[in-house]
C-alpha cells in the first residue's frame, strides 16, 4: 500500500509503499492483549515478600496445655492465627514473566503496526531531525502536526538534537526501531515512522 510521507513542517515530501504483509494484516484483539499481559508481567519487580511460621520471631513453645483450660488447643505463638504470627499462603519473591512463543510475538507486533495503518494513525516522514535543541520549538511543532499523544519511531539510532528536543515533552515517547514494541503502540494514539524505522521494521518483521 502506498502512503504519503511528510515533513515536520506538515508538507508533502512524497511517498512510500508500505509492505502488506507487515502494515495490511487484520485485526486480532486477542494476539494484542496476550502480547500487552505478556510484556506487563515481564515489568513486575516480583519482589512482594511476606514472613511465614518459620521466619517470624517468638518462641515455638506451646503457650499452655493441651487440656483442662477450657481455651481452643494452640501449638504455637507463631502460628497464623496468633497475633504477630506468620502469614499463610503469602506471596513471595517471584518473577512474574512467562513465555510467549516468538512467532506469536512477531504477528502481535505487526498487527499492531496494521492495527493504527487501518486507524489512519500512522504517519511516516521523510526524517526526524533538529538544528537546535529547542523543546519549545518542537512542541510548536508537534502541536501543528496534531501530535498530542504520539509515538515516535526512528531507524537504528536517533538524531540527538531531535531526542533532545523531544524527549521532555507530555504524552510523547521516542524509541528506535530495534525498541518498537506492542504496548508502546498501543498506548499512544499517533504512532509517527521515519523512513529508515519503516526500513527497519520491514527488514525485520518480514
Amino acid at each position: 500500500m502506498k502512503v504519503n510521507v511528510i515533513n515536520l513542517d506538515n508538507k508533502k515530501a512524497g511517498d512510500i509503499e508500505l509492505a502488506d504483509e507487515v502494515f495490511g494484516l487484520p485485526l486480532r484483539g486477542d494476539l494484542l492483549q496476550r502480547m500487552v499481559r505478556y510484556q506487563l508481567a515481564a515489568r513486575r519487580a516480583g519482589t512482594h515478600k511476606t514472613k511465614d511460621v518459620s521466619e517470624v520471631s517468638g518462641t515455638g513453645q506451646k503457650p499452655f496445655k493441651q487440656k483442662g483450660t477450657g481455651r481452643a488447643r494452640q501449638g504455637q505463638k507463631r502460628a497464623p492465627q496468633q497475633r504477630g504470627g506468620g502469614v499463610a499462603h503469602g506471596p513471595v519473591v517471584r518473577s512474574h514473566a512467562h513465555d510467549l512463543p516468538k512467532k506469536v510475538r512477531k504477528l502481535a507486533l505487526k498487527t499492531a503496526l496494521s492495527a493504527k495503518q487501518a486507524e489512519g494513525k500512522l504517519i511516516v516522514v521523510d526524517e526526524l531531525k533538529a538544528t537546535d535543541i529547542k523543546t519549545k520549538l518542537m512542541a510548536g511543532k508537534f502541536k501543528a502536526l496534531g501530535w498530542e499523544s504520539a509515538l515516535i519511531v526512528d531507524g537504528e539510532e536517533m538524531e540527538k538534537n531531535f531526542a533532545l528536543s523531544a524527549r521532555n515533552l507530555p504524552r510523547v515517547d521516542l524509541l528506535t526501531s530495534n525498541g518498537a514494541n506492542v504496548y508502546d503502540i498501543l498506548r499512544r494514539d499517533v504512532l509517527v515512522l521515519s523512513k529508515s524505522a519503516v526500513e527497519s521494521l520491514e527488514a525485520r518483521l518480514k
